[in-house]
């Protein structure tokens, strides 16, 4: 009857609104990792939609101070049994060492030795000279995908139970893969496909073109 329909729709608008105070987890109890980059669509790349996952973005896609307080509520509190870490290629992360950007922010008159990392908190500062490796550039995203997994895995802050995944989103293909996995590395020579060259060897048909 349209009374239940109504109903119906409201009592799910109630749930939504009020999700927090109703003790409602996202939808798939995920908590995803990424990088701010624009050429990163996480809801498309890992095929979920509104309502599905808490999602946090930073420089990178990585295990900061702030993404530990995040990943630590969401897993702690809100129920969350899952983290997605994606990292991408082409990363700006990439293009420059921690030195370097400390030493523009150091021409441009800010002292990096003394700035509060937290404008909420002044008294957070970092130790003379660390300011360089807090930035957190890499050199090579499948090594720190892995390694954000590993932080994560390994932070008493997050249950032991969480599951916990790393991907690389690839920005020249419009598509996911995992670490250290490039399927265009598989298919371009025949000695990528493993082509058989000895009379001794198993003798397979040609694949079909």
């Amino acid at each position: 009857m349209l009374h239940q329909q109504i109903d119906q729709k409201l009592t799910e608008k109630e749930a939504w609104a009020l999700r927090r105070q109703l003790g409602i987890p996202n939808n798939k109890r995920l908590w995803v990792l990424a990088c701010m980059d624009e050429r990163l669509p996480v809801e498309k790349a890992l095929g979920i939609a509104e309502g599905d996952a808490h999602i946090f973005r930073n420089a990178g896609g990585l295990v900061t101070d702030d993404a530990i307080r995040s990943a630590m509520l969401t897993t702690q509190f809100f129920g969350t049994k899952e983290i997605i870490v994606i990292n991408h290629t082409e990363c700006g992360m990439m293009t420059a060492s921690g030195d370097l950007l400390s030493e523009i922010l150091l021409k441009r008159g800010i002292n990096i030795d003394e700035v509060s990392i937290d404008p909420a908190l002044p008294q957070l500062k970092l130790p003379k000279g660390v300011f360089s490796k807090w930035i957190k550039t890499f050199t090579d995203v499948d090594e720190v995908c892995l390694k954000q997994v590993e932080l994560l895995q390994s932070s008493p802050l997050i249950p032991q139970d969480v599951v916990v995944t790393g991907y690389i989103w690839e920005v020249e293909t419009g598509s996911l893969r995992r670490p250290y996995q490039r399927l265009s590395q598989k298919v371009n020579t025949a000695e990528d496909m493993a082509a058989k060259t000895s009379s001794n060897s198993h003798h397979h048909a040609p694949q079909t073109v």
